[in-house]
């Protein structure tokens, strides 16, 4: 006969430890997400005071999921009352029927582009065995671009844009915080050019790209590199000013002791600038990601060039009984992006950086 034994108290303790470790490390990568409820959720399970954690989740999920189902009831209320020359303001359901939509025309599009490109396929195999190779043709689809499409061109345009912002932002930044006279010297073109609207860059933009960038066969569409550099011009200032600041700002001891070792200008810049400077930095790329979507969608609306600015300017032009809907389909979906661009930048820093703050 075998005599079920328990185990120690130190070792359930030490379990439990354990776990609570665990989950104190994921509330990090749960607070980036934007799913901070998690953790008093485990918390509880895990048995850590689960009347005390109940007060903690009613906080920081049932408060927010509150609002949201309140502004969904004033919204499915309100908009019947509006009316406007396409009819009255779609309300939650109108709205998510034009997802479902818009859904459907992309599987719809997507069917017909595996449509030609069989067709082209099975006659371009028919040209080969008939020796007649030189007549093969191979054509891309030129079909109408989808809602998702519009979606991928944007997000490819806004990074294009940023990243080129930030290639020039942070060496500038930098400069103007290790150097007191290239602040002098660049500061008061930030001040100038930093409040300067994207609708007053985009036509330059256009002149200059239209005057410059003469093939049409090139790596970029000119109607990418328009919107591109619109975000660029408007988006580099925040990292630009927010660098300078960090690097001002490292402790003046730390730059003596590079000096007294006689650090290399490089080594000086990776192993001190830099490191000391993270937090500000990305605080100052998260601000030029947000500023370059949404200068981007306007830039896209007044220029007519591919993406989610075009497609609400398409809808608005279009007149229909479902633009409105379509039209505030588009306005979450730019709202939802950027929340998203907004995490993603958090990630990046919160794996860099000891001090990354939300």
């Amino acid at each position: 006969m075998t005599i079920a034994t328990t185990p120690p108290p130190a070792d359930d303790a030490a379990r439990r430890e354990r776990l609570f470790t665990r989950i104190n490390k994921a509330d990090g990568w749960f607070q980036v997400l934007g799913l901070s409820w998690m953790t008093p959720v485990l918390r509880a399970v895990a048995g850590d005071n689960p009347r005390g954690q109940v007060s903690e989740i009613w906080r920081l999920l049932g408060v927010p999921l509150l609002a949201i189902v309140t502004f969904l009831m004033l919204w499915a209320w309100a908009a019947p009352q509006v009316q406007t020359s396409l009819g009255a303001i779609p309300g939650p359901a109108q709205v998510w029927e034009q997802v479902g939509n818009l859904h459907e025309d992309h599987v719809r599009e997507r069917e017909k582009a595996d449509a030609f490109y069989e067709r082209q396929d099975v006659r371009n195999a028919k040209l080969v065995e008939a020796g007649k190779a030189n007549r093969v043709k191979e054509r891309d689809y030129t079909g109408k671009p989808t809602y998702y499409d519009q979606i991928w061109t944007s997000i490819q345009t806004v990074f294009f844009g940023f990243l080129v912002a930030t290639a020039i932002a942070v060496p500038l930044g930098i400069l103007c915080g290790l150097s007191a006279t290239a602040q002098a010297a660049f500061n008061p073109l930030i001040q100038i050019f930093k409040p300067v609207s994207p609708l007053a860059w985009l036509p330059l933009v256009t002149m200059v790209v239209s005057a410059l960038y003469v093939t049409n066969d090139g790596l970029f569409s000119k109607s990418f590199l328009n919107s591109a550099i619109t975000v660029t011009l408007c988006s580099l200032w925040p990292t630009l000013i927010n660098t300078s600041l960090g690097v001002a700002s490292i402790d003046k001891d730390l730059v003596n002791v590079s000096k007294v070792l006689k650090l290399s200008t490089w080594t000086k810049i990776t192993k001190l600038v830099l490191p000391s400077s993270l937090p500000l930095i990305f605080t100052g790329l998260r601000l030029s990601l947000g500023v370059g979507w949404m200068v981007l969608i306007a830039a896209e609306m007044l220029a007519q060039n591919p993406g989610l600015g075009k497609f609400v300017w398409d809808e608005f032009q279009n007149g229909s009984s479902q633009s409105l809907a379509k039209i505030m389909v588009a306005v979450f979906t730019i709202g939802i992006i950027g929340f998203l661009l907004d995490r993603l930048m958090y990630a990046v820093q919160s794996m860099f950086t000891y001090s990354a703050q939300r």
